[in-house]
């Protein structure tokens, strides 16, 4: 298909009424169209690279009946600025599709922009009674933490890719049965671009006011794993954690595991406060911050280093106005993350939200990587 089809198809599904599908309750149709200013810099009096980017997201859904519905959702992403130019193959890497399926297309890719489609949800769902099967590109949502989650084998995203709020699918085979009002089993299976297949199963039931959860299965042909998680409270208190072990089914690596553990809570007054650990015995050999921040991710690589403690903290100064800040420390790496945001409603469906993030650290030799994006949004949801 060449660039000017796919630019008219694009069209198409952009400029598709919403009336249409409100005449019948049988359809949904939803999304976003978002304009978001973007710097990026290593010392602040040198050079900026600045980057726009376009963000479309449609989200179409059809509930056929009782037992079956069909799920379409797309996003189309318009970007140029200077990381388009000046970094190699920037492109392919954003546009590239790592599902089974090649759902993914650059409509235009020129030196200074370029404009590209996915689908990244696309299923059939049969429900019935206690029984339920999905096929195709979905999200299996494995985890339980709110920032790190060593149980999402399927389909792990980072925290830093704050304007990706569906996070990824995979294209997969999901099978669920409701033992309880409460419990379940869980089997999955999905095959990425490279043919690897990572398949598990899951049980989760509840005891003494818990959810709990344990899974094992293959993680991309490479490792057997083995892993639980837990979500409840304490006084009021939210209180989960994951731990997920890895042995190598060919002995290429020594065994190796994940755990993390997080608490937050939320006062009267609206207060928000949140802490999250993660250790990984697992190494990683990156040279800074840009190399994490731009790879593609599975769930053994979420961070870069072995000890991570984030603290976060959230408050609506009013109605309207609510602000975030995150920090997380690298205790290996000397090295610590800083992240406050500003989200501001300006009507219902329009929000301006600005978003800053700051890493300094030590990789590999004594020298301090520093690493600053900041983000301006305007997002309006329909």
């Amino acid at each position: 298909m060449n660039a000017f089809r796919r630019s008219i198809i694009l069209i198409v599904f952009i400029l598709v009424p919403t009336s249409i599908f409100s005449q019948d309750k049988k359809f949904v149709f939803n999304g976003y169209l978002s304009n978001m200013q973007s710097v990026m810099f290593e010392k602040w009096d040198e050079d900026w690279l600045a980057e726009n980017q376009i963000h479309n997201r449609l989200n179409f859904r059809y509930y056929a009946n009782e037992k079956w519905t069909f799920d379409l959702e797309l996003r189309n992403r318009l970007l140029y600025g200077d990381l388009v130019r000046f970094i190699p193959d920037y492109s392919e890497m954003v546009s590239g599709d790592g599902g089974w399926m090649n759902l993914s297309w650059l409509m235009l890719d020129k030196p200074s922009f370029f404009l590209y489609s996915t689908i990244d949800r696309l299923w059939v769902d049969y429900t019935s009674g206690n029984f339920q099967i999905r096929a195709g590109r979905q999200r299996i949502n494995w985890s339980k933490n709110m920032v790190w989650n060593p149980n999402d084998i399927f389909n792990a995203y980072s925290y830093f890719d704050f304007d990706y709020i569906e996070r990824p699918g995979s294209d997969a085979l999901r099978v669920q049965y409701y033992t309880g009002s409460s419990s379940s089993v869980d089997l999955a299976a999905k095959v990425d671009s490279a043919n690897k297949v990572t398949a598990a199963g899951r049980y989760i039931f509840s005891a003494f006011n818990y959810d709990i959860q344990f899974l094992t299965g293959v993680f991309e042909d490479e490792d057997f794993v083995l892993g639980t998680g837990w979500a409840g409270n304490i006084k009021g208190a939210g209180f989960r954690g994951e731990f997920t072990w890895f042995h190598s089914l060919e002995n290429s690596h020594p065994e190796q595991f994940m755990i993390s553990v997080s608490g937050d809570y939320t006062f009267r007054n609206s207060l928000y406060i949140g802490l999250d650990f993660l250790y990984s015995n697992i190494e990683y050999d990156y040279n800074g911050f840009g190399e994490f921040y731009f790879s593609a991710l599975n769930v053994k690589n979420i961070t870069f280093t072995d000890y991570n403690i984030l603290a976060q903290v959230s408050y609506p100064f009013t109605p309207l106005l609510t602000g975030t800040f995150a920090t997380i420390y690298y205790p290996s790496e000397d090295g610590f993350f800083l992240g406050p945001s500003i989200d501001y409603s300006i009507q219902e469906n329009l929000s301006l939200s600005f978003i800053f993030q700051y890493f300094q650290g030590k990789f590999g030799a004594d020298i301090t990587n520093k690493l600053t994006f900041s983000f301006l949004r305007l997002k309006w949801n329909f």
